[in-house]
């Protein structure tokens, strides 16, 4: 398209009043380009003014300087034009303060002497914005060559069976994977399950048989029993699905991950990408047709995982003081299965169970850890339980020793309607033995709720076991991704399928793979259905946004994705590799091949490519170098002390909010700081570092989501690899004879607005320590 250009700024909100708009007016006039000032630029007549210069084909490419670009967003959007949001108001006047900072006198302007910090950064701004309308296109949406509206759902219980109804209830063709020879899963041999309406005190009928008969009303859902799916290939909107029969070997079985220790080198250490890369090849020799689609493979939108748990296995020392080996100590499923048989039995002996204890935590001391994978969902299937043991038995008792106890929402009132039970005794405390007492068993606790030691005679001893979710031991989706057939950094949720249990419940580090149900998190019935139609709906948004031909999330409705200069292409496969998304595949040299609706356009192979030949249609090398570039740097030859510059590339999901904040709360921080916010910092290309310290910069800092044990990070790994990046440029940086502590990488979570401030303000001070960049001036 022919650019043609126009900046608007807004005088409002105190900016006119902080700055000099007609030396802020004259930056874009200096490039020959229209710039027009209103007070009010959101308001009607503000927008009215802008269209009307796009109707009149005035303009195509614009800067509008006023708000931040998370504000307004939906006024400022005029099609088939290039719009660039610069932040004037809550970057620059809201949280650099004129008393600290005063305007220039008119006898100062050409004083070599002074400069006015907040005008400098917002005329820098301006041509940041200028420069970056210029470098950037309009991009186009990817349209797939092939197009299903049909969702897959992995699972027959209860989570995929609400899941396929509720995608039928919208329109859409569903079939159903399940491994099993008939539907219903766990639910189906459950007795009773937890009360879901007022007064929330009575146990009801598991619910699994009214939804397996209610998906018979619904032609547009297919179900597939005694069926496992052997591979998933393509990407959303055409996902090519291989079915086959449990066990059986077919030519499409997926290739096998990694195992742990060959991600290691020889002294323990975990091997770089592009190492990992090469041994992943050398390990699936010959397999690498893999990738390839299955033209006999049914075509599918969306896949839903809805595999479900299953029980965890107690073995080992740990649990040994409960008499693990002892035939009537058991487990809260093995309970649940005799009781859905008759009344509670002993198992050892088939005779009345009268005395039940149930055990929730092993520890022996107050206060420990309860049994792995448990937590709310136990808690309630003790109380749960227990009402059975008084159901069956007028003198029935059961005694509940926990540490911790949790009934969230309204399943309150039935561990209170449980507390009324005169036949049901609850205490904290911590189970010291299980031992044999003649022909029952004999429970002791320590520090219970009563001030004293307990020994509780006991027919059965039941142990609160956890819900292992099935990825544990099955990457179940089998996805014929060059990156592997599973999720990888489960370790990080202990096996849980998410990416991120903050921000973006259901959705899995694979786009168009949805987890619900206790894949997800340990789950009650009752929140597994609810937790189905959140990835029922999560599914229907990745189709539709597939078929529009833009991103589903986490930037949704963007239609750039990564476009490749292939004639300098290395073949490196770092681009490949550290796509935490698997969007990326290759061939067996090693050239990327882009599968656009897998793509979180986070950006994260922009980062990694070396030779820089990988870019999105308003986002690449370019136009960030470009905006890098047009900050001024002023040197002794400006000023007699000039002010240092100090590049903040900041994510925009975290780190860019907070730092709105800031300036909405008029909290200052240094206005030598220049803030360009990027899609991820997985996105920073070490270019951007080089070329800033080069041009005499005198500091660079990235702020990125937190990563580690709880996971922030929008993109999975778009943080930690940046760290990874700026850790490594040591010895480029002594290179330049510039001290490592010029380029500093920081965390920062959303809600960590006011840790902004001083963290900037202590870099600052700490470049200022260091002195200028030698490069100034050059």
């Amino acid at each position: 398209m022919s650019k043609k250009y126009g900046v608007y700024i807004c005088t409002g909100c105190g900016i006119g009043d902080v700055l000099d708009m007609e030396a802020l007016v004259d930056v874009p006039d200096e490039e020959g380009i229209n710039c027009t000032t209103h007070p009010f630029l959101c308001s009607k007549e503000g927008v009215a003014q802008i269209q009307k210069d796009v109707n009149d084909g005035k303009v195509n490419a614009m800067v509008i300087g006023a708000c931040s670009r998370r504000v307004n967003f939906d006024l400022f959007k005029f099609d088939g034009c290039i719009v660039e949001r610069v932040n004037l108001r809550e970057g620059v006047v809201w949280p650099h303060s004129r008393e600290k900072y005063p305007a220039l006198t008119e006898e100062q302007k050409d004083d070599e002497e002074h400069f006015d910090r907040i005008q400098m950064k917002a005329e820098d701004y301006i041509k940041m914005g200028m420069i970056r309308v210029e470098k950037v296109k309009l991009p186009e949406p990817y349209k797939t060559e092939t197009f299903s509206r049909k969702i897959l759902v992995l699972g027959g219980g209860i989570t995929g069976i609400s899941a396929a109804l509720d995608a039928a209830k919208a329109g859409f063709e569903v079939t159903i994977v399940e491994k099993q020879s008939k539907l219903g899963g766990y639910a189906a041999q459950m007795r009773s399950q937890m009360p879901v309406a007022e007064p929330f005190e009575q146990l009801i009928t598991p619910v699994i048989e009214e939804k397996i008969a209610e998906l018979q009303e619904y032609p547009n859902i297919t179900v597939k029993t005694s069926t496992e799916v052997a591979r998933i290939a393509g990407q959303p909107g055409e996902f090519t699905v291989t079915f086959k029969k449990p066990g059986e070997k077919i030519p499409f079985d997926v290739p096998f991950p990694l195992p742990p220790e060959m991600l290691l080198d020889e002294k323990g250490n975990e091997l770089d990408a592009e190492a990992q890369h090469a041994k992943y090849l050398e390990y699936n020799k010959g397999r690498l047709d893999i990738l390839k689609l299955d033209p006999d493979g049914e075509l599918y939108g969306a896949v839903i995982l809805a595999a479900g748990w299953r029980p965890d296995k107690l073995k080992g020392d740990t649990y040994a003081h409960l008499g693990i080996d002892l035939p009537d100590v058991i487990t809260n499923d093995e309970f649940e299965k005799i009781a859905a048989k008759g009344k509670i039995v002993r198992p050892s002996d088939g005779k009345e169970a009268k005395e039940v204890v149930f055990i929730q935590s092993p520890g022996k001391d107050e206060d420990d850890a309860d049994f792995p994978y448990c937590g709310s969902v136990t808690s309630q299937v003790a109380l749960k339980q227990a009402k059975y043991v008084r159901n069956d038995y007028e003198d029935g008792k059961a005694y509940i020793i926990y540490q911790h106890m949790r009934t969230p929402g309204l399943q309150e009132n039935f561990y209170k309607s449980i507390q009324q039970d005169n036949g049901i005794f609850m205490t904290k405390g911590a189970v010291t033995e299980v031992s044999n007492n003649g022909d029952s068993l004999m429970v002791g606790a320590k520090n219970t709720l009563l001030g004293q030691d307990l020994n509780i005679k006991a027919d059965l001893v039941v142990l609160a076991n956890g819900m292992v979710p099935v990825t544990v031991d099955d990457p179940v989706v089998n996805l014929a991704y060059r990156q592997g057939p599973g999720f990888r950094d489960n370790d990080i949720f202990g096996g849980y399928a998410d990416s991120n249990y903050i921000c973006f419940p259901y959705e899995t580090q694979r786009t168009g793979v949805y987890a619900a149900g206790a894949i997800r998190r340990s789950m009650t019935i009752e929140e597994s259905i609810e937790d189905a139609t959140g990835a029922a709906l999560k599914a229907i948004q990745c189709i539709e946004s597939a078929n529009r031909g833009v991103a589903v999330h986490p930037r949704s409705g963007d239609m750039t994705f990564p476009e490749f200069f292939f004639q300098r292409c290395t073949q490196c496969k770092r681009c490949t590799v550290e796509c935490p998304f698997g969007a990326l595949d290759d061939d067996e040299k090693g050239t990327p091949k882009a599968n656009p609706t897998r793509c979180r356009r986070c950006g994260t192979c922009m980062g990694a490519c070396p030779e820089r030949i990988i870019s999105f249609a308003d986002y690449t090398i370019d136009s960030i170098g470009s905006q890098i570039k047009a900050i001024s740097v002023p040197s002794e030859d400006d000023y007699d002390e000039p002010p240092f510059r100090i590049l903040a590339l900041v994510c925009e999901n975290d780190a860019y909010p907070a730092l709105d904040m800031v300036g909405m709360n008029r909290i200052d921080y240094s206005p030598d700081v220049r803030v360009i916010p990027v899609r991820c910092l997985g996105s920073v290309n070490s270019i951007w570092i080089k070329d800033a310290l080069a041009q005499g910069m005198d500091g660079v800092i990235l702020i990125g989501c937190k990563h580690g044990d709880n996971y922030q990070c929008h993109f999975v790994k778009g943080s930690e690899l940046a760290e990874v990046r700026v850790n490594k440029m040591g010895d480029a940086l002594k290179s330049l004879a510039l001290e490592e502590e010029r380029v500093r990488f920081a965390e920062i979570a959303i809600d960590e607005y006011d840790k902004l401030p001083s963290l900037l303000s202590d870099f600052v001070e700490e470049i200022e320590a260091l002195g200028p960049n030698p490069f100034k001036g050059f």
